[in-house]
């Protein structure tokens, strides 16, 4: 039986993400976790990952991701999906040590091979990273759906927040642009093989990069652009510091077969509700075309870290992105005094 996985959800990726303004709506009278003094960071800034203060050199990361299918190639499939997950804990400058996987599976759809072999693109990346998976828990679900609990370690002092940035920081990105476009053209059958290949090269290259800028002072504030898109994550540096990140589009590292579909009008339906999610905290340039607005908020499944640093450090650090395989890392603007908001010029 050949069942393309696509075909069984409803979205893909980060895609799947609940829109920003409903999940602000959703968590907005969450109570805080004040009553913990030893919990580093919780839900009170819309960080990447939970961490706990276990003594005066270690601390625990903890996060969970999981989505439905991006792509139809199960191991493939799985291979992202794991990816993805353990980017939030390299996000918060820590090394991964376990992992769990979350399975929920249509069970009467799906062939059990295909099942095995998400679970196998899972492992693979997880050996990879050095890590086991240990266990997880498995339910019976009408849409395909993987992801990882996992784990991490980093020094207390080192814990790399989303809303610690400071004025003068240059901004870097160290993946490009362009993965939600992929996935919707993938999902209409017209990606082509060249597409696919830079999908798959761009979400299955771990963030390892995050734990060793976690040991950089000059480095002040790190997270990962995944389904709010850069803007979105962006806005999680401006809000968290109440600064202006002042962006430069053709700075901006794109994927090339992205932005030629960018550009034919290919747009994920999640880049719209990003738009209109936090498109008041954004002033765009008038003479940005709309595949350029789109390309901005699109959702980026396993996307690349986003770091703000000092301005004498920033070469340095393109520099090593580059020699460790991230080719297309670039600085593509800074932050200022100001209201906290998005200026793309």
């Amino acid at each position: 039986m050949s069942v393309r996985l696509t075909e069984l959800s409803h979205g893909g990726g980060c895609g799947c993400k609940i829109a920003p303004a409903v999940l602000h709506e959703i968590l907005g009278k969450a109570p805080l976790a004040q009553a913990f003094p030893d919990l580093m960071v919780g839900i009170e800034s819309g960080d990447d990952a939970a961490v706990y203060r276990l003594n005066d050199e270690q601390a625990i990361i903890a996060t969970t991701d999981f989505f439905m299918p991006i792509v139809d190639d199960a191991f493939d499939f799985g291979r992202i999906a794991a990816t993805n997950a353990l980017s939030d804990v390299y996000a918060m400058g820590g090394k991964p040590i376990l992992a769990l996987a979350i399975v929920g599976m249509p069970i009467n759809s799906l062939p059990v091979e295909t099942i095995r072999q998400i679970l196998a693109g899972g492992a693979s990346v997880c050996q990879q990273a050095g890590i086991p998976v240990a266990g997880g828990h498995s339910i019976d679900a009408p849409e395909p759906i993987y992801g990882l609990v996992a784990l991490g370690v980093v020094h207390p002092a080192q814990v790399k927040r989303n809303n610690q940035a400071r004025a003068g920081d240059v901004l870097i990105l160290a993946k490009g642009l362009g993965v939600g476009i992929l996935s919707a053209a993938l999902k209409k059958s017209a990606l082509n093989a060249e597409g696919y290949t830079e999908m798959l090269t761009s979400t299955t290259q771990l963030n390892t990069p995050g734990s060793w800028l976690s040991e950089m002072d000059s480095v002040h504030a790190m997270t990962d652009v995944t389904g709010f898109g850069l803007l979105g994550h962006l806005l999680g540096f401006c809000r968290g510091a109440k600064l202006t990140a002042e962006l430069d589009f053709s700075k901006l590292p794109l994927l090339p077969i992205a932005e030629q579909l960018a550009q034919q009008g290919m747009v994920t339906g999640a880049s719209t509700r990003n738009w209109q999610s936090y498109g008041h905290e954004v002033q765009l340039a008038p003479h940005l075309a709309e595949w350029q607005h789109n390309m901005l908020t699109d959702p980026q499944t396993s996307g690349g870290l986003l770091i703000a640093c000092d301005a004498d450090a920033a070469t340095g650090v393109v520099q090593r992105l580059h020699q460790e395989g991230f080719g297309r890392a670039a600085i593509i603007g800074k932050l200022r005094t100001g209201v906290a908001q998005v200026v793309v010029g």
